[in-house]
């Protein structure tokens, strides 16, 4: 899996798609290297405060003052009953050994495995009322194929807020298990 694929100009995690059925895909994921940052509260909550704390890293608010391009997407997954993990992925040939030191503590560099995923696209607002019904939908067609949920739902968000609902590009996605 070399190379990176495009999202708008940004650079998102290599994927190679292995079906389409329905509506969904199903992607293997490689390897990548997040900087990320756990959030109390509920999820609209925990995904602005998390976007501020990590963006601010990326723009320079680091030990080097230095910054960091931007990548696609911001991704977001539950922790436990009551908080949500916000990540930015780090660009291609970075490592957490030559990525400057944020100056918030609570930045954390995590190595994602490779994964194989379950990954529904749609548009719109991402309300949690519209995220619970889509990773709802897509618990049911996984379901229906056999596959096993091993992990998630993940939410990936791709666009500014100030795109347009209708051009907006999200998604929910599964780790899928063997068997």
């Amino acid at each position: 899996m070399n190379g990176v694929i495009d999202y708008k100009g940004y650079e998102q995690p290599h994927y190679q798609v292995e079906s389409v059925d329905a509506g969904a895909e199903i992607r293997q994921y490689g390897s990548h290297l997040v900087a990320e940052v756990a959030m109390r509260g509920d999820r609209s909550t925990a995904i602005t405060r998390g976007f501020r704390v990590l963006a601010r890293y990326i723009f320079g608010g680091n030990a080097q003052s230095r910054k960091i391009e931007m990548t696609v997407p911001v991704s977001q997954l539950p922790e436990g009953s009551d908080g949500w993990v916000v990540r930015f992925m780090m660009p291609a040939g970075m490592s957490a050994g030559t990525l400057p030191v944020p100056n918030d503590s609570r930045i954390r560099f995590v190595t994602v495995p490779p994964s194989r995923q379950a990954v529904r696209r749609f548009s719109g607002w991402p309300t949690s009322n519209l995220l619970q019904r889509q990773s709802g939908e897509l618990a049911q067609w996984i379901d229906a194929r056999g596959l096993t949920i091993r992990e998630g739902p993940f939410y990936y968000f791709y666009d500014s807020p100030m795109t347009l609902p209708w051009q907006r590009r999200n998604e929910v996605a599964f780790r899928l298990g063997e068997g």
